[in-house]
């Protein structure tokens, strides 16, 4: 690390501790050279896939477009934004964890919906009623029995 006083790149560490809720490292350091003391964080920097949408444009992934339709889906359901935010964290490290550099909008879709299943029923069928662009009553009926008989096969 390069002082910021002196720009010598001899530097020490004095002290360390994690901050930001453990992601991120809080390091106090001590130039070799002229004495002079600098704090410095350190991220890890974790890279999303980009997302290919289904006309095949590619763009980044946007974890608030990702909230929102959690949101949408689970509004006025009785589901805590604790939860929210675990489920938003947990396809997050599965999108990251594909090691891919790109993701069909359709895999997110996917991990989206098998969430919203485990956290709400009434927000997954919601959720699949737009994501699968239901056209009448038939295809919720069909959706809902497909739920009722999912618990029955486990």
């Amino acid at each position: 690390m390069h002082c910021p006083f002196c720009a010598a790149d001899d530097t020490k560490v004095i002290d360390s501790r994690l901050v930001a809720e453990g992601d991120q490292v809080r390091r106090r350091r001590e130039c070799l050279s002229c004495s002079e003391r600098f704090t410095t964080y350190e991220v890890a920097e974790l890279v999303m896939p980009r997302v290919i949408k289904q006309n095949g444009n590619r763009e980044p992934f946007d974890e608030d477009k990702l909230r929102s339709g959690f949101l949408r889906a689970l509004e006025k359901r009785p589901v805590s934004m604790e939860d929210i935010e675990a489920v938003i964290n947990q396809i997050k490290h599965a999108l990251r964890a594909t090691g891919e550099r790109e993701v069909k909008s359709l895999v997110v879709g996917e991990l989206v919906m098998e969430h919203l299943k485990q956290l709400d029923q009434v927000a997954y069928v919601r959720f699949a009623s737009v994501y699968r662009s239901f056209q009448d009553l038939s295809e919720f009926r069909d959706e809902i029995e497909r739920l009722e008989a999912e618990p029955a096969a486990n």
